[in-house]
């Protein structure tokens, strides 16, 4: 039954929208496009630019910092991809990555030090844009392909899952941890994670727990399996191609893929587990289930325990409230919901929590964040609603293309 139940996982493998994709390409084919001198020189650094004559390629490169976006990089990003788009000489597009990560998520470093120097609205322009790139991405009009060659965390995933072709690796290492930092499963996170089998994706996010290639294959986050030593295969076999016809890219991607399932140990073989405990109403709710599963000394729940236990409990009700909203409504709508509740975190309207997650666990690495509130009791329904709320008028909501971009995720 359980060999049954990942056959009919593996169905769901489909792209999350009716896109095309990218490109990867050789270094030694591959003609490098001249950069800006001076400051503007080290900003075009972060992410590169490789090209054929019918396809060109972003390259994220921050490889000391596990290519964590800065707003540069989710700038540059934006006006790569739209120039791309409008040219009609280029067929399609890929991402991938320097290094032993793809992209870890956004640089939130950089942004807890914005925040404690009073730079906020440098905050929100930032997540403006970030968040602008994915509905793009979410609604290209042409095909892309990423490459998801290593660490693929939070934003990493956003700025790839809703690209037509996912293609990952036996270096894969997928994960929304924000909860554990004090935030939220943000740039499209609470469109794809609620649509993933079951309750998957109240799991992943409330636990932050880590999905490996394989299992991104098996629950649909990914399209296409490959062995990272069968890469510069792929890249090789797209580098001869002049077309913009996505059969023709998802075939040749395809021709060096693997067939893979989940081993025995994977988390994707507990499903009943996961829908029994993470579909209940409330976060309380969801430990109290998992605390009873524990009592028969499951070593699973024990370590789902304990990742909740970890985390911000005012982030665990509002990324639960996220995620389930996500399930009723698109790419758009999810994008701009997901912008008022990371306004609400940096501006420190409600908690500190973002901040005080950063300062713990990656700048004093203390690992002992002092939560506000603490417990999930002092989280009242009223400060989870205060996230959602429309934002005043005098701060401007996320503005998508919706006019003008429909997306077909």
């Amino acid at each position: 039954m359980k060999m049954h139940k990942l056959k009919a996982l593996l169905s769901l493998s489909k792209p999350f929208r009716r896109n095309d994709s990218s490109f990867f390409l050789s270094n030694h084919y591959c003609r490098q496009f001249s950069a800006q001198p001076s400051y503007a020189d080290y900003l075009q650094e972060q992410v590169l630019v490789e090209g054929r004559s019918k396809s060109r390629a972003a390259i994220l490169n921050r490889p000391s910092a596990l290519n964590a976006l800065t707003p540069s990089m989710a700038g540059r990003l934006s006006r790569l991809y739209e120039s791309w788009e409008e040219n009609s000489d280029i067929g399609f597009v890929m991402m991938k990555s320097n290094g032993r990560a793809f992209c870890s998520g956004a640089d939130v470093v950089t942004l807890y030090e914005l925040i404690n120097e009073g730079k906020v609205e440098e905050c929100k322009k930032f997540f403006q844009t970030l968040y602008k790139f994915v509905y793009l991405l979410g609604t290209y009009l042409k095909p892309n392909v990423a490459i998801l060659d290593g660490v693929t965390m939070g934003s990493g995933a956003g700025i790839s899952l809703p690209g037509m072709f996912r293609v990952v690796t036996n270096r894969t290492v997928y994960s929304n941890p924000e909860a554990q930092i004090g935030f939220h499963p943000d740039a499209g996170a609470s469109y794809y994670l609620s649509r993933l089998p079951g309750y998957l994706g109240e799991y992943l996010a409330l636990t932050g727990e880590k999905l490996n290639g394989v299992e991104m294959i098996a629950c649909g986050l990914a399209t296409h399996y490959s062995h990272n030593e069968r890469l510069p295969w792929i890249e090789e076999r797209l580098g001869k191609l002049i077309t913009d016809d996505r059969l023709v890219i998802e075939n040749s991607i395809a021709q060096y893929g693997d067939i893979v399932y989940p081993d025995t140990r994977s988390v994707l073989h507990k499903f009943e587990k996961i829908d029994k405990c993470f579909s209940q109403d409330t976060v309380e709710e969801i430990i109290e289930a998992l605390e009873r599963e524990a009592e028969s000394h499951d070593e699973w729940c024990n370590t789902a325990l304990n990742k909740i236990k970890e985390a911000s409990p005012l982030s665990l009700k509002v990324a639960l409230k996220s995620i389930r909203e996500g399930r009723f409504q698109p790419l758009d709508q999810c994008l701009v919901r997901e912008y008022r509740i990371s306004v609400n975190w940096v501006s420190k309207r409600m908690s500190d929590d973002f901040c005080e997650g950063v300062r713990a666990r990656l700048v004093d690495k203390d690992f002992a964040p002092k939560w506000d509130p603490t417990r999930l009791e002092e989280v009242t329904n009223d400060m989870v609603d205060r996230f959602f709320i429309q934002l005043d008028e005098l701060e401007p909501e996320l503005n998508l293309a919706t006019a003008i971009r429909e997306p077909s995720m």
